[in-house]
């Protein structure tokens, strides 16, 4: 595998209310290929402009810094539209970033949703555009920040045991589900 980017972190947000102010929780799953190796979590604001900030500094502040090889979300945003700047987190952490969807987004819809509804969506919306076009991988779509398309299929392939997302995302999206509802349901 190119670069040996078998060590990941894979970001997922908890349950939240879709109106008002909020924390939501973020979780961090940090994997060795298929195996969980260890789990960082934290909050960041409904539709804030906290989360790339917030990734950082749980992966620097942990003991998976010198681990993690590259950084998997699943999506652009978490909590909402709290959208995440892929090519500073791929900067700070000095790892690639690959952002990882089950379908096509709607673009269009997207940026209704963000301008119509959401405070700093001229922003939130560059960084949507500068994350690079939504290309196929396999059976699902990628953005991708600091690898190739075929590092980040291998890197998918790596990683992934069950379905189509790697694990980290997997188990972060089951754990982040359980930890702010009692109980982890659904699919990554």
């Amino acid at each position: 595998m190119a670069r040996g980017l078998s060590n990941v972190i894979g970001f997922d947000d908890g349950t939240f209310q879709k109106t008002g102010p909020g924390q939501v929780r973020l979780v961090g799953a940090v994997f060795a290929r298929t195996r969980l190796d260890g789990v960082v979590s934290g909050f960041v604001r409904r539709d804030g402009a906290n989360s790339t900030a917030r990734m950082i500094e749980l992966v620097q502040h942990s003991q998976f810094v010198e681990h993690v090889q590259a950084v998997l979300l699943q999506g652009i945003a978490v909590a909402g539209f709290n959208v995440v700047d892929v090519h500073a987190l791929a900067a700070a952490l000095n790892v690639p970033v690959l952002v990882l969807m089950r379908r096509r987004p709607r673009l269009s819809s997207m940026r209704a949703a963000l301008i119509n509804h959401i405070p700093g969506a001229a922003r939130k919306w560059k960084l949507i555009e500068a994350a690079g076009p939504v290309e196929p991988l396999g059976q699902i779509f990628c953005q991708r920040a600091g690898l190739s398309h075929g590092e980040a299929q291998a890197l998918v392939d790596a990683t992934t045991l069950h379905g189509n997302l790697p694990e980290a995302l997997r188990v972060a999206h089951l754990i982040a589900g359980g930890v702010t509802t009692g109980k982890s349901r659904g699919r990554a």
